[in-house]
């Protein structure tokens, strides 16, 4: 119910900001600029260790020193994937007027309200989300290991252990009678063989399990979303354990994520000479460019690196809309006989073509 909420609090806002801008009965184009919010997309493996029932005679009847004595869960933390997402920035409304020689009816919006292009085909299909890799999971033995009726009516613990140790021994020696030949009825032949020793190789391997333990180890991932300070610079702390991974009660038994950004906003760019038109080899006055009614975006960037126990997980330049400036379309552009076939960034609003 909360997030429908907030969803339905989004959308009023737009619709608020939409009302403020238009007069009454005015027939006019509104769309917003889109401002960007940082993803780091953690990869980082979890590693449950389980004991066998019997891990405390793993030594004395089978010779196995490192068998898993408790259970215990670790975490290790891996690479970060670092992008943005685009949102809607209210607070960044243009608005485009019908005029003699330019039909706003050719401006192209998303569902959102993120200008598109001009004089170009769209379909909401064109969106693409980013995709990380999959989460995988390995199983170092199976769950469940198979015990003979004789194994089963033994209740002392150590004498169904001992039954369980012999017939892990007997399977070694079938395997190596196999192996050497030394078998009255061997299998026919070599895939036969080998679907034998795997038989036998899988069924040592459940009963080892209840000696040795098992180790499960799953690659899971946690995002992390950070707006963008409107400082120079900025820094965000997160904290992760080898115990309990991101779910971190105690930052005492953690170790801290650093995660810093610098901004690089846009800024405009002062002429150093005036703009003079000369024609017929007279210089005449100064005159200042025609703009159109559509703005775009020239969208900043930050660079953002995340260190973990000082060493770099990740790091990357990305473009940010928010820290960008609104650039006016020259009127040139639509006076010609051919209209411009134009298209926008929706992530950032810059430029990403123009086709006369």
């Amino acid at each position: 119910m909360r997030k429908i909420v907030l969803l339905l609090g989004a959308a009023l806002t737009i619709s608020v900001a939409q009302a403020q801008l238009l007069q009454p009965n005015e027939a006019a184009v509104v769309y917003y600029a889109p401002k960007n919010c940082l993803v780091l997309d953690f990869e980082f493996t979890k590693e449950i260790r389980e004991a066998g029932p019997y891990a405390k005679y793993a030594e004395s009847l089978l010779g196995v020193k490192d068998a898993i004595q408790a259970n215990e869960t670790t975490y290790t933390l891996g690479k970060v994937d670092i992008y943005t997402r685009t949102l809607v920035d209210t607070t960044r409304v243009r608005k485009v007027v019908p005029e003699q020689g330019f039909p706003t009816q050719l401006l192209t919006l998303d569902s959102r309200g993120l200008l598109v292009g001009y004089n170009l085909p769209y379909e909401e299909k064109d969106r693409k989300p980013h995709t990380p890799s999959q989460t995988r999971a390995e199983v170092s033995t199976p769950q469940v290991a198979p015990l003979t009726d004789e194994q089963l009516d033994v209740t002392d613990e150590e004498a169904r252990a001992k039954a369980i140790a012999k017939q892990i021994y007997r399977i070694r020696e079938s395997r190596m009678y196999l192996l050497s030949g030394e078998v009255e009825h061997a299998p026919a032949d070599g895939r036969a063989m080998k679907l034998v020793l795997d038989e036998l190789k899988e069924e040592e391997t459940q009963l080892l399990s209840l000696f040795i333990g098992r180790v499960t180890t799953a690659t899971e991932r946690k995002k992390v979303e950070l707006m963008p300070a409107q400082e120079e610079t900025g820094q965000k702390i997160l904290l992760f354990s080898a115990e309990n991974g991101f779910d971190v009660q105690d930052s005492l038994h953690a170790d801290t994520i650093f995660v810093s950004l610098v901004a690089h906003r846009q800024t405009y760019r002062e002429v150093e000479e005036p703009i003079v038109v000369t024609r017929k080899g007279k210089n005449e006055k100064v005159v200042a460019p025609q703009v159109s009614q559509i703005i775009y975006n020239l969208p900043g960037s930050a660079e953002i690196n995340v260190t973990y126990r000082h060493a770099l997980l990740g790091g990357k330049t990305l473009p940010i809309a928010q820290f960008g400036i609104d650039v006016p379309l020259s009127r040139e552009l639509f006076t010609g006989k051919t209209l411009p076939v134009i298209r926008f960034s929706t992530r950032t609003g810059n430029i990403e073509s123009i086709n006369q």
